[in-house]
């Protein structure tokens, strides 16, 4: 049975931490760590690759906890992986992206969160934008990375990719806060 986790704010549960409710769910993508190149490709406002890897990494420990929970959506790094990982403050919990060779995580995962009036809403994660994904007409989430802030929202879907995000993980709250201000592109939703 899913376990279910309160979110501070917005009082979102995501179906995967029952134990503690303080727990906050992040979202992040394309941190590109130990890729110099990434400086110029996106614009990155870095003057060498340590400098980016310690200040993506410090900005993500400084609101990330232990406890929490954080969906990785790809191209987290280039090099010194096992390095990398130990200096996140907790676990990532990935999907491969479009650099992500030789690792064990599916393409895409689908999570559920519910606000405290019961309603729930299911959240498509991806590293990369579709244009329709399993119940967008009725309401669903999608959150991507790849286009490393140079895609608009679509429907109810957005770019969590570090660059869109000041280099930071989004929260789920969020992520409420982003969807409450964009419109689905179909919605077969009923009216309560």
């Amino acid at each position: 049975m899913p376990s279910v986790q309160r979110c501070r704010s917005h009082q979102f549960i995501s179906m995967d931490n029952r134990e503690d409710e303080n727990k906050m769910i992040y979202f992040t993508s394309d941190m590109h760590l130990g890729h110099k190149n990434i400086i110029e490709y996106s614009n990155r406002p870095f003057k060498h690759v340590d400098e980016m890897d310690y200040e993506i990494i410090k900005r993500f420990n400084s609101v990330v906890k232990p406890t929490d929970t954080v969906y990785d959506l790809g191209d987290t790094f280039f090099r010194h992986t096992d390095e990398y990982l130990r200096a996140f403050c907790c676990p990532l919990i990935r999907i491969k992206g479009s650099h992500d060779h030789g690792i064990d995580a599916p393409y895409m995962r689908i999570i559920t969160a519910l606000a405290d009036n019961g309603n729930a809403v299911k959240i498509i994660l991806c590293h990369y934008a579709m244009r329709s994904w399993e119940a967008s007409h009725y309401g669903s989430w999608h959150l991507f990375g790849h286009h490393h802030g140079k895609l608009e929202p679509y429907g109810l879907s957005f770019d969590v990719g570090v660059d869109s995000w000041n280099f930071y993980p989004v929260s789920i709250n969020q992520v409420a806060e982003k969807m409450a201000t964009l419109k689905p592109i179909v919605d077969f939703r009923k009216e309560k």
